[in-house]
């Protein structure tokens, strides 16, 4: 990337305000994260925030937030977004892609020009809460106004919040579109605008609504795009509207390289028995659970809480506001097991996940990178659990070839304790030991289970010794070790 290389050295690398540094004696530093990482966010040029002359005030949120060094997505990103040229920038999920475009919108916000300055566009309710979250963090000793509005809320409320003074708007197409074309949201005068998971946003359910949206924004707005996967829509839309793009691609491979994935081969009706195996084995921090249907994701995150585990659950047809409690609780450490839909798939970060489970193998590749990315955010290390039935077994080796990535079988220490597990690489079933039979209760019943479901004891659920450890799962406890803090916040954005 030769002028992003040109732009950081032209940059005198005596950082900003070093005669006076005395503003960084009075910040409140978040306790260090001292995890090891992997090179998809260590691979750095060895940039600094202070060589892209940042406003202090804008210096002061970032290192407060827990950032050191810019991360390589952000050291490709930043020094361009702030020339207002286009971006098209392609880099894994969990490395720091929201802070590469946030960063540079907050720079350039004018906080004493009392018009919306930046539309940060994301595909979901809960990525759209997240990323607010992410401006209001940094751009905190700015006085900068930030709005975040979707759809499941009401109107009225985001007519009076519009009513007042707004910087950055972050929202979903549909309630952002609902609100310019009536005249509330004016962007006319808006330089910025910013999609985030670029490649959902512009599939055949939102692109209709976002090239409308650019018809209330200036002909000479910066487009920035963002995504880990760039489908060939993706370069349609750059050909029609980005002018001149710099394109940024740090994808040598696809997934990232702190998950280590794996596959257990068992019958459908073995995979409650499979999970709950897992469960008492590993040494889980947090994790997340993923199933191919709103009623399975009910109907598990009962059984899962019968057998005297912590859960949430989540999905696109329960309440908004349920939703939201949901992630809300579950990013802040209430319980330690959340069942999704791929509802949480796109760009949700929340660092104390080391553990994703495949309940339900996906169909396809974009959705299996989403879903494990929710692990191993930000280079830390990961595990990626596939529960896979004889009916999953072509996905398998298609999203195989298609990501350039192999899942292994799970590993024999974990081998023994599954009676049912079946390795059909080389097409050898592992004997059943006694007592290993799934019992009818622990079978997954379909039929409909109740309100948002958690455990009564899992105010006190994060403790470390009150895990379950075996001394035959050592080659997994390098992946999953518990000896750092719960939640680092801000270090994967």
């Amino acid at each position: 990337m030769p002028m992003a290389n040109n732009l950081a050295n032209q940059q005198p690398h005596a950082h900003l305000n070093h005669e006076n540094d005395s503003w960084k004696k009075s910040l409140r530093l978040p306790p260090k994260d001292n995890r090891p990482q992997t090179e998809d966010v260590t691979a750095t040029k060895g940039n600094e925030f202070e060589d892209y002359f940042l406003k202090r005030e804008l210096l002061m949120g970032i290192f407060e937030a827990g950032f050191e060094r810019p991360s390589p997505i952000q050291e490709e990103s930043i020094p361009i977004a702030l020339t207002g040229r286009d971006i098209l920038a392609r880099a894994k999920n969990g490395t720091g892609k929201t802070a590469a475009f946030v960063i540079p919108a907050l720079e350039k916000i004018n906080v004493k020009k009392q018009k919306i300055q930046a539309l940060l566009l994301v595909p979901t309710r809960e990525l759209a809460l997240q990323t607010s979250q992410v401006c209001k963090m940094l751009g905190k000793h700015m006085g900068v106004q930030v709005m975040v509005t979707t759809g499941g809320t009401t109107l009225k409320d985001d007519i009076l919040r519009l009513s007042e003074i707004v910087h950055i708007v972050v929202g979903t197409p549909g309630r952002i579109l609902d609100l310019a074309g009536k005249g509330v949201a004016d962007f006319s005068d808006c330089p910025t605008f910013v999609m985030d998971e670029a490649d959902k946003l512009l599939s055949p359910e939102f692109s209709p609504i976002v090239e409308q949206l650019l018809t209330y924004f200036p002909k000479d707005r910066q487009i920035m795009l963002y995504s880990a996967t760039f489908p060939l829509i993706v370069k349609s839309f750059k050909d029609k509207y980005l002018v001149k793009p710099y394109e940024i691609n740090l994808m040598d491979e696809l997934t990232l390289r702190g998950v280590t994935q794996y596959y257990a081969f068992v019958e459908e009706r073995q995979k409650v028995h499979c999970l709950n195996t897992l469960f008492s084995k590993l040494q889980i921090n947090q994790s997340i659970i993923f199933c191919n249907s709103t009623n399975r994701v009910e109907l598990l995150a009962k059984k899962i809480t019968e057998l005297g585990y912590s859960c949430f659950y989540s999905h696109a047809k329960m309440l908004q506001s349920h939703r939201n409690r949901v992630f809300h609780d579950f990013r802040n450490g209430v319980c330690r097991n959340l069942v999704c839909s791929d509802l949480l798939t796109r760009g949700i970060d929340i660092q104390a996940v080391n553990v994703v489970i495949n309940f339900d193998f996906p169909k396809n590749a974009e959705t299996y990178l989403h879903r494990i990315g929710r692990s191993g955010r930000f280079g830390h290390l990961g595990l990626a659990i596939n529960l896979i039935t004889y009916e999953d077994r072509f996905n398998l080796y298609k999203i195989e070839q298609e990501l350039g990535t192999e899942i292994q079988p799970i590993p024999p220490p974990i081998k023994m304790y599954f009676g049912h597990v079946i390795s059909f690489r080389d097409n050898h079933e592992y004997d059943k030991k006694p007592g290993d039979s799934l019992k009818p209760e622990d079978q997954l019943e379909l039929k409909n289970s109740g309100d948002l479901l958690k455990s009564e004891n899992s105010k006190d659920l994060l403790e470390p010794n009150d895990l379950l450890k075996s001394e035959n799962l050592l080659e997994l406890e390098n992946f999953i070790k518990l000896e750092d803090p719960l939640f680092q916040l801000g270090h994967a954005y």
